[in-house]
């Protein structure tokens, strides 16, 4: 899958909430016509309260402010603020909305809206990973706080059109189907008609959903991973790939490209991460660096092509965003903008994380490794029972 980059945009590489969160509120106080936002989870702590506090004030200044989220992710905020914002003037809507206990099995109910994606006025959008909360989290047996390890890029320029573009259409479906009924009519797109190029970067957004974009973001990793030629960076909080990645990447190693690879040490999902380290020896056999960060939760979902191309989203390399979620990833053709990218994730891996070798996994206890294959086993047969196998295999 060949990429269309858009030229003409102006990137800012935003990481962390000290990074992100002022940016976001900023862009918000700024607006003067529209403000739109899309997450995943959405709480009720410092951050949520400081967000929904700069969506009001938009509203009181006559901005049209649409907030979408979650169904599941978000139950918090559904529960105890939803209902108070859209009183505000905040006009809310649920993705998928939990009718009846969660745990009753159902495989659409799997299908979530994953993305996280802001924009304001048309002329300011934000695409990534990190959700509406804050960062820092207690670990346990430690002391001082630490600032979950994620990323978010800034944009300006032509493609802000196509975020706005990408989220005008998924609200207009959500609004349909929650409520049965057509779309209200919108004001014209904000800001003007063309946007006029404001910076050096090539950059496209690339959208997953279950319809027309099943497998866009999959198949932009298989090309990418095709083209490399020298080095290949991957940070996946979440990583559990299937068979088309997986031989992309023993194919990268087979012509001599250096694949480093870096996954959750601390998950926060521990099935998941037991099933990844049931590969590890297949990773490792066909040459792929494996480390695991360990100074924090990772919540990143970025890597870097040959110093030149690199994405940024909220896409991990697993079942539930591949196949399942709607996700959004901004891919970049620039090469001071991956370079960038690719100092932060070397600096991470210096100070945090461990370096896996085989005789490492070798000497771990049989148990650890029975377990290993064990959950490996389980949650293949789950994502069989969501019907989802075929994409797995290839």
């Amino acid at each position: 899958m060949a990429l269309d980059f858009l030229p003409g945009n102006r990137l800012q590489l935003l990481e962390n909430g000290a990074e992100f969160f002022p940016a976001l509120l900023q862009a918000i106080d700024a607006a003067r016509e529209e403000v739109r936002l899309e997450t995943y989870i959405f709480e009720c702590d410092e951050i949520g309260e400081a967000v929904l506090a700069a969506l009001v004030r938009a509203v009181a200044r006559g901005v049209r402010v649409y907030l979408l989220v979650d169904g599941f992710g978000a139950r918090e905020f559904i529960v105890h603020r939803l209902h108070g914002v859209a009183a505000a003037g905040v006009e809310v809507e649920v993705y998928r909305p939990l009718r009846g206990p969660w745990f009753i099995p159902r495989r659409h109910r799997l299908r979530r809206l994953h993305r996280k994606l802001a924009c304001c006025d048309g002329r300011v959008a934000f695409v990534g990973g990190i959700n509406i909360l804050s960062d820092f989290t207690r670990l346990p047996g430690r002391q001082t706080r630490q600032p979950r390890w994620d990323y978010a890029v800034r944009i300006e320029g032509p493609l802000v059109r196509s975020v706005q573009q990408a989220m005008r259409h998924l609200w207009g479906l959500v609004y349909w189907t929650n409520v049965k009924r057509r779309p209200p009519r919108e004001p014209r797109l904000a800001g003007p008609g063309r946007i006029e190029p404001v910076g050096p970067h090539r950059a496209a957004l690339v959208l997953r959903d279950n319809w027309r974009h099943r497998h866009d973001i999959e198949r932009a990793y298989l090309h990418m991973l095709a083209c490399a030629r020298e080095e290949v960076w991957i940070a996946c909080a979440y990583f559990f790939p299937g068979k088309r990645v997986r031989q992309a990447l023993a194919a990268c190693t087979a012509r001599g490209v250096r694949v480093r690879l870096v996954l959750q040490g601390l998950s926060d999902h521990p099935i998941l991460s037991q099933a990844t380290r049931a590969l590890y020896p297949w990773l490792l056999r066909h040459g792929v660096e494996l480390y695991e960060y360990h100074a924090t939760e990772m919540h990143a979902k970025v890597a870097v092509f040959d110093e030149r191309y690199s994405t940024v989203g909220s896409s991990n390399i697993d079942p539930f965003s591949l196949f399942m979620a709607r996700e959004a990833n901004v891919w970049v053709d620039d090469r001071g903008f991956s370079e960038e990218l690719r100092r932060r994730l070397e600096h991470h891996v210096a100070q945090g994380a461990v370096r896996l070798d085989a005789e490492g996994f070798a000497r771990l206890p049989r148990w650890r490794k029975a377990l290993s294959w064990v959950v490996l086993g389980w949650v293949r047969l789950i994502i069989g029972w969501a019907g989802y196998t075929r994409d797995m295999d290839g």
